[in-house]
């Protein structure tokens, strides 16, 4: 119903398990039929993502060349590894996760490691908590992209998670948040405390060791406010006030000293 109602009545929909038995495949049901897109919404760290299915013995070798096997009782990675499986050599992807993909270790940092190394992932976007019905934990946005891979060198991180506004008893992005993501991340504009392109000899480094968690790379927390408590008991502006117009004084140089000068105490 809700493709029809979104003008896509041709749209082929299948119920069934995606991991044990997927649906899209061949014709000899021995290979992932692949996409040039796709995106995916799977249930998030399910614990039965095994029901039907041997990882060591998957007949469409998507657990393959990982070093590792998601955890029995989370199928975060499950889920990816599938959707990386189903998308062609060009193809593109967007799948939506829980934060601790991001950083969570053991068997996940191995498969992370792999997958960052492959190249595979041209993105990572971290949503506000509490967007999604059933759950008020956080998201992230996992972008794929298999084109030119071998020769990824970054991966481009925005941190959205302050950008929403109260539905309810929920969070909802708002029109302005959805356009400030995608025009940030189409035109991989860094923007401080928002979003930064990470190089990723940077997130390979001993110290982040293949960590995603995007705080590691973005700092978005608000300065403190500090205050000049002997400028306030004396009167006059703060210097620090003033400084912190630098942008200002740059392009008119003269216009500082034409406003302020400094009070002897």
């Amino acid at each position: 119903m809700n493709m029809w109602l979104h003008g896509n009545p041709t749209s082929d929909i299948r119920q069934g398990n995606t991991l044990a038995s997927p649906e899209f495949t061949n014709e000899n049901k021995n290979e992932l039929k692949t996409f040039d897109y796709a995106v995916a919404n799977p249930p998030f760290s399910t614990k039965s993502w095994t029901n039907g299915l041997n990882p060591s013995s998957d007949v469409y070798r998507r657990f393959d060349g990982y070093d590792n096997f998601p955890p029995q009782k989370n199928g975060d990675y499950a889920f990816l590894l599938h959707m990386i499986k189903s998308l062609k050599s060009t193809g593109k992807g967007c799948i939506v996760l829980p934060l601790g993909v991001l950083f969570r270790g053991n068997a996940e940092a191995d498969i992370r490691k792999k997958i960052i190394q492959k190249g595979y992932i041209k993105g990572i976007i971290g949503l506000p908590p509490n967007l999604f019905f059933g759950t008020g934990i956080a998201a992230s946005l996992i972008v794929l992209d298999k084109e030119n891979a071998a020769n990824r060198k970054d991966i481009f991180m925005i941190d959205a998670s302050k950008g929403f506004m109260k539905d309810g008893n929920k969070n909802r992005l708002r029109e302005r948040d959805i356009h400030k993501i995608v025009d940030v991340f189409n035109n991989q504009i860094e923007i401080q405390k928002f979003s930064r392109s990470i190089p990723i000899s940077e997130i390979a480094d001993p110290k982040n060791d293949f960590n995603l968690n995007i705080p590691r790379y973005i700092d978005s927390q608000e300065a403190e406010d500090l205050q000049d408590i002997e400028a306030h008991l004396l009167g006059g502006i703060p210097n620090s006030d003033i400084d912190a117009l630098s942008e200002y004084w740059d392009v008119y140089p003269s216009l500082k000293t034409s406003l302020f000068s400094k009070t002897k105490r």
